[in-house]
């Protein structure tokens, strides 16, 4: 990636495209240096999990000074809660970003519309940078751009599946709705999973357990990093056509026959 083509979120800039997760690794060693190798700039935190009233606390000592935190409502079941949780993320850390996630189950972990929408609309109108995790849903997206959100952050698949962009038409309908940046995230898997996501036009790819549970969550954060990289130059470079049938790839005219 060159210079030209930073990331551009919220009122900041960035040079990767590619935001992780702090959950789940072996230990706080290996998800450092599976954030080195990712090459990510910008770290989500579950805010729900910590006790922000310690001086100290073990996964935010070792990222604040090397990365941008982005605090989520990770845990929150209704708009009420993530407000909330948003409040004390901004007294704690200083920061106005929130990723905005409201879940309707423990069995599927999936978006409940209606409270995401609701809290969206009241953080926006307190001022927060609002970056909504939400469902694949085009109509959905869109109305969180109209209430003013910062991006929109569709689900490729249901949170730690590794599934994969279940649903592109869906993913390619929205980059198509809305002008502000779309984040994939969950359900990314591997490094081709990441490249395709880009490949339909995403702006960015959010992922966690893809490289904390890998087999080799360092090797896993490069290929990521490649991926997301090789993905996003695919799709400025523009793809070729798909066709039914074949086509030469070089020229018929002056071929020379056998008479």
């Amino acid at each position: 990636m060159t210079m030209a083509d930073l990331f551009r979120l919220g009122d900041k800039e960035f040079t990767s495209r590619l935001i992780l997760g702090t959950a789940r690794y072996p230990n706080p060693q290996v998800m450092m240096d599976s954030l080195r190798a990712s090459g990510t700039e910008l770290v989500t935190v579950a805010i729900r999990r910590f006790n922000l009233k310690e001086k100290s606390n073990d996964v935010l000592d070792w990222i604040k000074n090397e990365f941008a935190l982005l605090p989520n409502t990770a845990g929150c079941y209704t708009a009420k809660e993530a407000i909330f949780t948003a409040e004390l993320a901004r007294e704690a850390l200083e920061t106005n970003w929130i990723k905005l996630e409201v879940i309707g189950d423990d069995e599927t972990l999936m978006p409940d519309v209606v409270e995401l929408l609701k809290g969206a609309e009241e953080l926006v109108r307190l001022g927060f940078t609002v970056l909504p995790y939400c469902n694949d849903d085009p109509i959905t997206c869109r109305k969180l751009a109209d209430i003013g959100c910062a991006a929109v952050m569709p689900l490729a698949a249901p949170i730690g599946s590794g599934a994969g962009i279940r649903n592109p038409f869906n993913i390619q309908i929205i980059r198509e709705l809305v002008t502000i940046p779309v984040i994939i995230d969950a359900g990314i898997g591997t490094a081709s999973d990441a490249a395709l996501a880009m490949e339909l036009g995403a702006d960015a790819i959010l992922l966690n357990t893809a490289i904390s549970r890998a087999e080799h969550p360092v090797m896993m954060a490069n290929a990521m990093r490649h991926g997301v990289e090789a993905g996003r130059l695919a799709y400025l470079a523009g793809r070729i056509p798909e066709t039914l049938f074949a086509e030469r790839s070089s020229p018929s005219e002056g071929i020379v026959r056998l008479a």
